[in-house]
């Protein structure tokens, strides 16, 4: 009843993030190639949304246009409605290769962005030790990435986004390499982190389980070129039981989605 009720209050709140009609084309050296075709999207603050589509649908494309990594041929992407020219600190990307510094302890990386945009030693200090501490690497602060397992580099990617003030969260198949033990983890982690922080999460998966287990509202897309073909709310209650009849049930409805005739 609780999902359902933020979901409700999602719904009747100004979006966070806006993606309005964007078109986007490559230039490649056998000519022009459309990625996406006339794509909007609305995700709501403190939303968790998953994107899943088969390779090549402009999952991470998209992606990279709300992180201000591209820029849209056709169309524009808002965050409170100003428009996204670049990247900013307000709009963390992780990716799956976790992306950390290796040069840099735990500790560190985690300093790494609020330490670059000026703030007092003392505050830089005081935000990785409380996200260390939130990850569970108190032990592992003074370690370099080398060191580390998967998950850990990835509970840190995580946390130097979140120290960085991020509102949103971009996701790029996060727990893609890991086993599934540690994926299972994380994914706990994550959901935890997200209801605590009133985090707003946009979640690239391969993964229909993942999506399922994951998000208020799942995003289908189908290539040739990349569009939204189908939004879907998911209005289990959490903790989710993968072998429920209702999980699977919607596990059935979006595998059919998902590999079901493509629109001309």
């Amino acid at each position: 009843m609780a999902d359902r009720q933020r979901m409700a209050e999602a719904a009747t709140r100004t979006p966070l993030l806006q993606v309005q009609a964007v078109h986007k084309r490559f230039e490649t050296a056998g000519g022009e190639v459309e990625a996406l075709r006339a794509v909007s999207l609305a995700v709501a603050r403190g939303e968790f949304v998953c994107l899943i589509g088969a390779s090549g649908c402009g999952k991470s494309t998209l992606l990279r246009l709300i992180g201000g990594f591209e820029t849209p041929s056709e169309g524009q992407v808002l965050m409170d409605g100003t428009s996204i020219t670049g990247p900013g600190p307000e709009r963390g990307m992780v990716f799956q290769d976790y992306g950390l510094f290796p040069w840099l302890s735990v500790r560190r990386n985690i300093e790494f962005g609020p330490a670059a945009r000026g703030r007092p030693a003392a505050e830089v200090r005081a935000t990785a030790e409380r996200f260390i501490e939130i990850i569970g690497l108190a032990r592992f602060a003074g370690a370099y990435p080398h060191q580390l397992s998967g998950g850990m580099k990835q509970r840190v990617a995580i946390a130097r986004v979140l120290a960085n003030d991020a509102a949103a969260v971009l996701m790029d198949e996060p727990f893609g390499a890991l086993d599934a033990m540690t994926r299972e983890r994380l994914q706990d982690e994550l959901l935890s982190l997200w209801e605590s922080t009133g985090l707003t999460v946009l979640f690239v998966t391969h993964a229909i389980e993942e999506a399922i287990l994951l998000a208020d509202r799942i995003i289908v897309m189908s290539p040739g070129p990349g569009r939204i073909t189908a939004e879907i709310p998911v209005l289990l209650p959490r903790p989710r039981d993968v072998v429920s009849v209702p999980f699977n049930e919607l596990r059935r409805d979006l595998a059919a989605l998902l590999h079901g005739p493509t629109p001309g």
